[in-house]
């Protein structure tokens, strides 16, 4: 049976930080997210789009980097579909009790080792007397407090083996490849994975470093490119280092810009892109290394941190000779 429309989408992400002060006024005070909750070494946090309690769980750590990424099932039997789908894989970990805001969850990794889990039972956000609505079909007042997201958009991998990444998400969660940028040597250098009608939420592209499951970065909507625009005026007030953009991606079409919060974490504030209304595309856009490279849109180039920071940062190996 396929897989097809069991995964509904992400439901939060977990970021981890060895700054979680810093971190927390950058995504408080500048992205302009509301903390809904607290909970040991987390903080919870959501824009004001988001219709589940949070899509951002912020932990302490030692370094920065992932901590899970959670995908919310469409119902409860796709969820136990799922789940015995990920079990015969073999890469199905445990149920969990589940955390703040869902149900129970079930523990799982991707090729590189990454923790996913995937849950369905959920509390809905009811906002505080003073972030009510004038609107009633709006989930909560915009405070008009920094860039203002309004949910989390993407998450982006690193792997050195984006096939294997990409053929475990759509065999076994029902993941739709949209895009994928094949290198001249065979190897996938990139692809775009979805499970709802925008063009991506699942990211791998190339890990260049002898190390595996890295996080290259995570991305939060804004409704409008002037809202980019804007983004950019406040990261530049507050002396946050713009990486890359603003300017607009090839595969998917999307308007970017990318920084890095305090704990070392890359963050794009992201608008625009196309979205897929095909229930059966005629099928996935291929791109060979030379078409990509002659067809980049328009913006400034990335810079060589782009093709090889991630986090948790890369410390190599001391080699025997070091050792000695």
């Amino acid at each position: 049976m396929s897989a097809r429309g069991d995964v509904a989408h992400i439901g939060h992400v977990e970021l981890l930080s060895p700054k979680p002060e810093e971190s927390l006024v950058f995504f408080e005070e500048v992205l302009g997210m509301e903390r809904e909750a607290e909970a040991g070494s987390s903080v919870y946090l959501r824009g004001f789009g988001d219709y589940e309690r949070y899509s951002l769980k912020l932990t302490e750590s030692p370094t920065s980097g992932l901590g899970h990424v959670a995908l919310r099932a469409s119902s409860d039997e796709a969820l136990q579909r799922r789940v015995a789908a990920l079990q015969r894989s073999g890469r199905g970990t445990a149920w969990t009790q589940g955390d703040l805001g869902h149900g129970p969850a079930f523990r799982f990794t991707d090729p590189d080792g990454r923790q996913f889990e995937i849950y369905y039972e959920t509390e809905r956000y009811r906002p505080p007397p003073e972030l009510v609505p004038a609107m009633l079909n709006q989930q909560q007042r915009r405070t008009g407090r920094g860039i203002g997201v309004r949910r989390i958009e993407h998450v982006n991998f690193v792997s050195p083996d984006v096939r294997a990444c990409r053929l475990f998400l759509e065999r076994e969660l029902g993941y739709r490849s949209l895009e994928i940028i094949e290198l001249d040597d065979g190897r996938e250098y990139g692809a775009w994975l979805t499970a709802t009608v925008q063009g991506h939420e699942i990211i791998y592209i190339l890990e260049p470093l002898p190390v595996r499951g890295r996080l290259h970065h995570v991305a939060f909507w804004v409704d409008t490119r002037e809202e980019v625009l804007r983004a950019a005026d406040l990261l530049q007030d507050h002396g946050i280092f713009i990486e890359a953009g603003p300017a607009k991606h090839t595969p998917i079409h999307s308007f970017y810009l990318y920084v890095y919060e305090p704990g070392g974490n890359r963050i794009e504030v992201t608008s625009g892109g196309y979205l897929v209304f095909d229930p059966d595309p005629e099928g996935t856009t291929v791109w060979r290394e030379s078409q990509y490279k002659a067809s980049r849109a328009w913006g400034r180039e990335f810079p060589p941190s782009f093709d090889t920071y991630a986090t948790p940062p890369f410390e190599a190996q001391p080699t025997d000779e070091q050792e000695s």
